[in-house]
């Protein structure tokens, strides 16, 4: 009896051995970029702006051509990257200060209850303080950032958070305005921790002590997003340093601000790679990046001048691609068989993707898709269509099917159809020419939406 209860204890330890081991290699990291537009990396068309990190992480694993953010802002955006729902669905449907709820349920969430230990490090925007919103009561052990989006304009603000205690920084700032967002914009007038930096600097002792654990970064980074209320310092918007290698360029300071931001944090994703190799666990962690949205145009910066959207049309705060598509590389070395993918997938499809990987069971109402195949490049599912809305500057919706792509603008009753195989850029209008695919689309916009939602929708924080 005893050999026997011996035997079994044997078998039980070498399968929770083996079963540690599995969910050992699916450390999960997701690097999110603020406002960096579809063309800003070299691997996606850039010429002038130097980002070799990010290139070769490209090269390595799987670049997306046809990805899109959740929104075409960032509380949105977020929104749907940690819940898999679009914004047909999700909570946060703009820029409003709305939090999360108890019964959300986040990628964070069941990634800590499956084990992992789970890390946001930047700019969160899903609930502020005394709300039900924060990253500890949404999944995460462990948070340091910007909890609001609007004082995350500030690179030099004069506090972050730590989970929930206030940490004073060495800045000194002037508040300027109470933004629509119930946030408050400021601008230092005295500026020595820039927390892009201190972001860095967490991510790299996050993984450093979990490097024997399972865990999930999320890091979402500010740069290159701009402080908006800046130029009441009449200064420009596009906060960094030094313009590094970009200061002998003839080019106006706040694009020479603007690429060093970008270079700057392609450099510090380079350091987290470096650590993953020198930790030895570089095969055992697969790393995203990607953006939450298009380029902006605020700041003084002109997404024009470094052509930020590519081939696209469109901005920040637009439907049109330039506003939500996004690149999206996927680098995982020793597993991933490098390949460019036209697979149309966006940020509601995280969710599931990041659960499949790390053998955790999907919720059954996610809008997403799994884009695990595509990674492992077999044959992957694909979605009856995308879905986005906007309710800032106007009532919007998108749909894209197939290769099409239809925008609706509600309140001038127009809607536009192109044919993206074609026509990227979307500068042809072709909703006379086909009536019948515009109706499906059309109806599609329909009946997303369930029928008790009110635009916007808007929940008190508490």
């Amino acid at each position: 009896m005893r050999l026997l209860s011996l035997l079994l204890t044997l078998i039980l330890l070498t399968g929770c051995r083996a079963k540690e081991e599995q969910v050992k290699r699916n450390n999960i990291i997701f690097i999110l970029a603020d406002d960096l537009g579809y063309g800003d990396l070299g691997s996606y068309g850039q010429s002038q702006i130097y980002t070799p990190r990010l290139d070769s992480m490209a090269a390595a694993g799987i670049r997306f051509t046809n990805h899109y953010s959740g929104s075409t802002v960032c509380a949105p955006s977020r929104c749907v990257l940690m819940t898999g729902l679009d914004t047909g669905n999700c909570r946060i449907r703009g820029n409003g200060r709305v939090p999360l709820q108890p019964e959300d349920v986040t990628l964070a969430k069941l990634l800590n209850r499956a084990g992992y230990k789970t890390g946001i490090i930047g700019k969160w925007a899903l609930g502020d303080i005394g709300s039900t919103g924060t990253p500890d009561k949404q999944g995460f052990d462990y948070f340091y950032g910007y909890l609001n989006q609007t004082r995350a304009h500030n690179y030099y603000t004069d506090y972050l958070w730590e989970n929930e205690t206030k940490i004073l920084l060495n800045n000194e700032i002037e508040i300027v305005q109470e933004s629509y967002a119930k946030g408050l914009g400021s601008y230092a007038t005295k500026k020595v921790d820039y927390s892009h930096d201190l972001f860095t600097e967490k991510a790299l002792e996050f993984i450093d002590s979990n490097a024997d654990s399972t865990f999930f970064l999320y890091l979402p980074y500010t740069v290159p997003h701009a402080n908006n209320e800046s130029h009441f310092n009449n200064e420009h918007g596009m906060e960094v340093p030094d313009y590094g290698m970009y200061a002998s360029k003839d080019w106006p300071e706040v694009e020479q601000g603007a690429a060093a931001m970008i270079t700057r944090m392609d450099r510090d994703i380079g350091r987290i790679l470096d650590l993953l190799e020198e930790k030895g666990i570089a095969e055992n962690t697969i790393v995203f990046f990607s953006s939450d949205n298009g380029p902006h145009q605020e700041g003084g910066h002109d997404a024009d001048f470094f052509d930020s959207n590519g081939p696209l049309r469109g901005i920040k705060r637009d439907l049109y691609e330039g506003g939500i598509r996004v690149p999206l590389i996927v680098y995982w070395p020793g597993t991933i068989v490098p390949a460019v993918s036209d697979h149309p997938s966006a940020f509601w499809d995280f969710m599931p993707t990041a659960l499949d990987l790390a053998s955790v069971y999907t919720p059954e109402n996610l809008d997403g898709i799994s884009f695990m195949p595509t990674i492992f490049q077999y044959q992957q599912p694909t979605h009856q269509f995308l879905y986005w809305e906007f309710h800032e500057r106007g009532k919007k919706q998108a749909v894209r099917m197939d290769k099409y792509k239809a925008i609706r603008f509600l309140e001038e009753d127009r809607v536009e159809l192109y044919d993206l195989s074609t026509d990227p850029g979307e500068q042809l209008d072709i909703a006379a020419d086909h009536p019948q695919v515009l109706a499906r689309m059309v109806y599609h916009m329909n009946h997303t939406r369930s029928p008790s939602d009110e635009w916007p929708l808007e929940l008190p924080v508490e």
